[in-house]
């Protein structure tokens, strides 16, 4: 899992802030977050749940998914998370065995 493209979404708590991201190694950057261990709206915010993730073909296109993502509406992001993890359950435990 870890060498491949991916934009996901990070929240501290159901309907909380969200952050939308990309990156080329999912479990350590969301490790990352869970931790606190980059300064940034993450850390600021306390938003160490997964509760989105999608994988990209490379990564330019997750890139492009996560900035159309972040200029969708906030009751978009909230479908695509419910469509997809209709508790907000913290994908974490589902990536990182």
């Amino acid at each position: 899992m870890s060498r491949t493209n991916w934009v996901y979404m990070m929240t501290n708590q159901r309907n909380g802030t969200l952050y939308v991201g990309s990156t080329s190694n999912l479990i350590a950057r969301i490790d990352q977050h869970r931790n606190g261990t980059v300064e940034g709206f993450t850390k600021k915010y306390g938003l160490t749940r997964l509760v989105w993730a999608e994988e990209c073909a490379d990564m330019e296109t997750a890139l492009s998914a996560e900035h159309r993502i972040k200029k969708w509406r906030r009751k978009w992001k909230l479908d695509l998370i419910e469509k997809h993890n209709p508790e907000w359950d913290d994908l974490w435990e589902t990536i990182s065995k």
